[in-house]
């Protein structure tokens, strides 16, 4: 259950996690440019990539650095991109709804991991078009949390909605690539398969509908504007954590208001 705090409390608290959010964002940073490079993001400091310098501490402060330095390295002056400070806001922007959400709670923690994590795949997957597998086994770990954490009736409600979760989307994704080559990619199948026994089967078929409006409408119109043609291929990854992420913190609002005009 969530902690009640007074208001002040409360917004003090939610600054203080965005602030934690946007610092972890510059980790999500050094985890985008490094996993897909096979660099060690654990250890050894970060650098420039243009030059290779090592970068100072005071060059390193989210966000500001970055406008401090106008978007350049402060010994090559070559430009560095906007997507660092925007993944730092990002970050801190998912840390604040998810308090918003789900108070003071495990429940809070989980989804924050949850969405951290998708985060760091949606980037990874739009520049190489390859969700990591080790991305995918780190995801497994805030999906276990929520089929704990996530209110049910009782505990074969829960493996039920869980375990249909797996299954929901992933199974339909394995099949049509059986009948449509390239039509999606293992990481998307797998992907869909841990994050769907996290969310259980409705919020899992909320994303994917969300997912396919994303991708769809960008579809629509890289065609339109003839960035892509009938025969291109595009990282739906994106699209799909979206989606993940949109279900995790508004599904269930989405699911009752759909329910209360259809129904």
């Amino acid at each position: 259950m969530p902690i009640e705090l007074p208001w002040p409390v409360n917004f003090i608290t939610g600054a203080l996690l965005f602030v934690l959010g946007v610092c972890l964002g510059s980790f999500a940073n050094v985890l985008i440019y490094r996993i897909p490079r096979k660099l060690n993001f654990v250890n050894g400091r970060s650098f420039c990539p243009s030059c290779g310098q090592t970068l100072a501490a005071w060059d390193l402060i989210p966000v500001l650095s970055w406008l401090f330095l106008r978007g350049r390295c402060r010994r090559c002056k070559a430009g560095i991109s906007a997507r660092y400070p925007l993944v730092e806001l990002f970050a801190g922007a998912l840390a604040l709804l998810s308090y918003a959400q789900f108070g003071f709670s495990w429940l809070c923690l989980s989804a924050f991991a949850m969405l951290y994590l998708l985060l760091v795949l949606a980037a990874i997957d739009l520049d190489t078009m390859e969700i990591p597998d080790g991305l995918i086994i780190a995801l497994a770990v805030p999906a276990l949390a929520l089929i704990f954490l996530t209110p049910h009736a009782d505990w074969q409600a829960r493996l039920l909605t869980h375990g249909l979760g797996l299954i929901a989307v992933a199974l339909p994704l394995f099949l049509i690539t059986l009948f449509v080559p390239n039509g999606f990619g293992g990481g998307d199948i797998k992907f869909m398969a841990v994050c769907g026994a996290g969310l259980g089967w409705p919020l899992t078929l909320v994303a994917f509908f969300i997912a396919l409006l994303l991708g769809g409408g960008y579809g629509i119109f890289a065609l339109a504007t003839k960035r892509l043609n009938r025969k291109s291929n595009f990282a739906f990854g994106p699209a799909l954590a979206a989606g993940l992420a949109l279900s995790l913190l508004y599904g269930q609002n989405i699911l009752d208001w759909y329910l209360s005009v259809f129904f």
